[in-house]
């Protein structure tokens, strides 16, 4: 369910300032399965953006900007 007081504009807008930065995020995966990633927001694309996890860039996962509004995707530290 979409949390109030954000905008799509909003979630991109935070996202773009932090492209290049590491990051610590939880991830809700479903059914009270909840993982910890930390790394480097690498690309921000219209629709989603990409995080490098750890040292290795070539391990990269994909969110979208709405995964963020609903809450599936929590920055830590903020």
């Amino acid at each position: 369910m979409r949390k109030a007081g954000m905008s799509i504009d909003e979630v991109k807008t935070k996202i773009l300032l932090l492209k290049g930065r590491e990051v610590e995020m939880n991830i809700n995966r479903g059914r009270k399965k909840f993982d910890t990633l930390s790394g480097t927001i690498k690309d921000v694309y219209p629709s989603v953006f990409t995080v490098a996890l750890g040292d290795n860039s070539t391990s990269v996962q994909t969110f979208s900007y709405y995964d963020v509004l609903c809450g599936n995707v929590i920055f830590l530290g903020e």
